[in-house]
Parts: C-alpha cells; structure tokens; sequence
C-alpha cells in the first residue's frame, strides 16, 4: 500500500456566500483527505468535500477556541504524515488576516509540500454586496484594511494614520474597538463621514448600519449589530444610495 504525500493546501472558502468560493477551491476540494475547517466557513460547502475526507471543525464560536493556534499548526502536520493531504479551509482569504501564511511556515518546516488557493476576501465583498465600492473616480483613490484588534488585543495604530488620510477605510475585527475608532476619525475631524457597518456580509442573516461618525454608535445599538462585522469609512458608502435613489427614480419614471 503506498503512502500518500502529505501536503498541506490552504483554501480561503470566500466571505461566506457559497456561489463566491472558487472552481480551483472546489476542485482542491475534492482531493483531500483531511479538511480542518473554520468557523466563518459557511458549512454548505462541506458538500464540495471528498466523501472520504475527515473533517475536522478548528474553528472559533462564542469566544470559545476549540483548538488554540499552536495545536492547529501540530494537527494539520500530524493529519498530513498520517493520511496526505490537508486542506485547511478558511473564511474569506486566508491571507487576509487569516493566518495561512502562518500555517504554511509551519507546516514546511516540518517537510510537507505547500500551496495556497486565494479566496475572495469579506474585506471587499460584503461592501460590493452592499453597492458600496472601496474605490470611486472623485471619492477615492485608494484604500486600506487593517485589523481592528491586534495580537496582544489593542486597537492597530494604523487606524489613526488611515483616519488623516482620504482613503476608505476598512476595518475588520473592529467592532469592541468601534469607540476608539470613533474618537480617531473625530480628532481628525471627520465628524460627517459616512459610515457602513455590515454584519454577516453576504449571507442570509446579513444586517446592515449607515450612519457618519458621529452617530455610528447609536445606529449599532438600535440594530443590535455584533461581530462578525465589517466597518466601512469612507465617502464611497453614499454610492449605495446614489443608487437606491437612481432606481426609484427610475421606476417613477415608468409608471409616469
């Protein structure tokens, strides 16, 4: 009986519609043998999955880790020597703020072949789902993502840089920093600011907040909206309804 090669793929499953994962997602897919899968991958794509193919859940839910990250890394290396390849399945991009790249490092220093499947990040779909597009001629040129919360739990200093800036600015795994977020774009100034904060982007449970910076906070507790969220700062959140106006315009045209 030959001994499969133990491999390691990371796949980034997209931000959790299931029509937005891949066709090469899917395909790599169907040749794993091992699949450790997050909690942001919408489980509906589990059925893409070889039949044969454990499947193990490392994900985070209710602030409760199943697996801490340094056991993920010895899991995947394990699971790879003892029965081949593994794919390690994430939400989003796995190199968005996903970690992959860690696992990869892990996993080839320890001997495995490695590859990454890109996936589409949240960081711009579930704004595009929206009709709220990063970059717009006149509104924005550029724009940043950055985390909310960095590894030792604090608020990313890149968040007061983005805030002197004209770019639009996306902010994950931001929400228990959104007071402080708050505080930096009003130090600058930016009071009026659009606002979007989007929870559950793309799925069937999305909700969605619009306001400026100065009454973000108060739309957020009338909506109860809660992680898993995305924060959009920028000019380019009047676009969704420029285009909300255009269409009842529009339909008042025809009816007319």
């Amino acid at each position: 009986m030959s001994v499969k090669k133990p491999k390691l793929t990371v796949v980034g499953a997209g931000p959790g519609d299931i029509d937005l994962i891949t066709v090469k997602a899917i395909k790599v897919l169907k040749t794993a043998d091992v699949v450790l899968y997050d909690a942001l991958v919408n489980e509906e794509l589990l059925e893409y999955i070889n039949p044969s193919a454990e499947l193990i859940f490392v994900g985070k839910r209710r602030g409760c880790y199943r697996y801490q990250q340094e056991q993920i890394n010895e899991l995947i290396v394990s699971c790879a020597k003892a029965s081949g390849h593994v794919v390690r399945l994430k939400g989003g991009d796995s190199f968005i703020f996903g970690r992959g790249a860690e696992e990869m490092e892990y996993a080839a220093n320890f001997g495995l072949e490695t590859a990454v499947v890109p996936g589409i990040s949240s960081s711009l779909a579930v704004p595009a789902y929206q009709n709220i597009p990063l970059t717009k001629r006149g509104s924005s040129e550029s724009f940043w993502v950055i985390t909310g919360t960095t590894k030792e739990h604090k608020i990313s200093s890149d968040i007061e840089l983005a805030a002197k800036s004209n770019a639009t600015v996306v902010v994950l795994m931001g929400m228990s920093k959104l007071p402080q977020i708050v505080e930096l774009f009003q130090a600058e100034g930016k009071n009026d600011l659009p606002v979007a904060i989007i929870q559950e982007g793309t799925t069937s449970k999305e909700k969605i907040g619009i306001g400026t910076v100065d009454t973000i906070e108060n739309i957020v507790a009338e909506k109860e909206l809660r992680n898993p969220a995305i924060i959009v700062l920028g000019e380019v959140v009047k676009h969704r309804q420029t285009i909300l106006e255009i269409k009842e315009q529009y339909k008042n045209q025809v009816k007319a």
